[in-house]
């Protein structure tokens, strides 16, 4: 077992592909984790764009993606110690590092035991570069006990946000989660749809920026109804919980396939890839949920002011009673931040033997301890 209040670091890069996010975190015995640092470091080019070729089939990719899986790792390991010189903390002063990877695939829907995750990443070498036991490989374990790998958050938010009230967590990411927090009963969750990844492929496309800062380009547009009818149509959003998605599935020519040969601006496109985020979102919300009073907003997407304005103004739409939209900073915890983490707390829970996956959410047949190390 561990010491008390045991320091560990939680390294993410997410679907959005937008670069690292380091955080210390001290962790209570009891699981309750408070953050002491973090560091935020984009993708060199080069990285983001090996990482961005790897999530669709192409020529040699078992030698490009070990490639990029040691670039990662190298990144990772300077992500590492960027936060403990800022923190003034050694290699010796941390138990773990939970280490996420940069998923390339996502086919858990596959008829089990064919379904599979794959998060690249080289954490034998992140743990020579650092000297710090690393903690990777995190879905794998759900996936063999029949369960989709992901979302793995809700876990850590019912730990960390708990409470005697009905709240709900939703993660923007690239693809979005929601973890439903009721005041008794069982905790659950699931993907619920894109977050900002079709956003930002399509400004990409259209602009070459890498993201919509603001969510400034889609106000400038209006809502085209009958493309987001269409989207919200696909089967994903009708799929009964346990589910999980990703870039397998909403991608650019997802997108493309439903506009088809219609003439819409650009503009209009991003302001409905806006509205189809906040809609699949609240949907789901009401449908699982009902009772929610509080929605906590984390991950990339809360920093998007046009999409946290358009949660807000819908939720009257939606609900019968008020229900209060914040982000994650009213409890202390930048929004960006709230996935490192959770991966320092699973790290925690593989160290403590503490199993950390919530079979309610994944589908897994149990209870299962995540991870595998790689001692330093």
């Amino acid at each position: 077992m561990n010491k008390p209040d045991s320091l560990y670091i939680g390294l993410m890069s997410g679907t959005s592909l937008d670069g690292i996010d380091a955080v210390l975190t001290k962790l209570a015995v009891t699981g309750e984790a408070t953050l002491l640092g973090a560091v935020s470091a984009p993708f060199s080019p080069q990285l983001r764009k090996a990482l961005l070729d790897l999530q669709t089939p192409g020529p040699n990719e078992i030698h490009r993606e070990n490639q990029a899986a040691n670039a990662l790792a190298i990144a990772y390991a300077a992500a590492v110690q960027q936060l403990l010189t800022q923190t003034k903390h050694q290699p010796s002063d941390i138990s773990a590092i939970g280490a996420h990877g940069q998923t390339i695939r996502h086919q858990a829907d596959l008829s089990h035991p064919l379904a599979y995750t794959h998060q690249t990443l080289n954490p034998a070498l992140l743990a020579e570069l650092t000297g710090i036991d690393v903690i990777a490989d995190f879905r794998s374990r759900d996936l063999a006990a029949g369960g989709h790998g992901a979302p793995l958050v809700p876990a850590f938010h019912a730990q960390q946000f708990g409470s005697d009230q009905h709240l709900a967590v939703l993660n923007i990411g690239g693809i979005a989660n929601l973890t439903l927090l009721p005041a008794t009963g069982e905790v659950k969750g699931f993907d619920c749809g894109p977050g900002n990844m079709l956003m930002d492929a399509w400004i990409a496309d259209q602009q070459g920026h890498a993201f919509d800062e603001n969510g400034t380009w889609a106000l400038q547009g209006e809502v085209h109804k009958t493309l987001l009818n269409k989207m919200l149509s696909d089967p994903f959003f009708t799929k009964a919980p346990p589910k999980s998605t990703g870039r397998d599935d909403f991608h650019l020519e997802w997108l493309q396939k439903y506009i088809g040969a219609d003439n819409i601006n650009p503009e209009d496109v991003q302001a409905t890839l806006l509205h189809l985020t906040a809609h699949s979102a609240l949907q789901a919300l009401a449908q699982h949920a009902p009772e929610t009073t509080t929605l906590i907003v984390c991950g990339g997407g809360a920093r998007n002011t046009a999409l946290m304005q358009l949660l807000k103004a819908s939720t009257n739409s939606v609900f019968k009673h008020s229900l209060e939209v914040v982000t994650s900073d009213v409890l202390g915890i930048d929004p960006q931040l709230v996935e490192g983490l959770a991966f320092a707390w699973l790290a925690w829970a593989h160290k403590e033997k503490r199993p950390a996956n919530l079979p309610a959410v994944t589908g897994a047949r149990g209870p299962r301890i995540l991870g595998a190390c790689y001692p330093a």
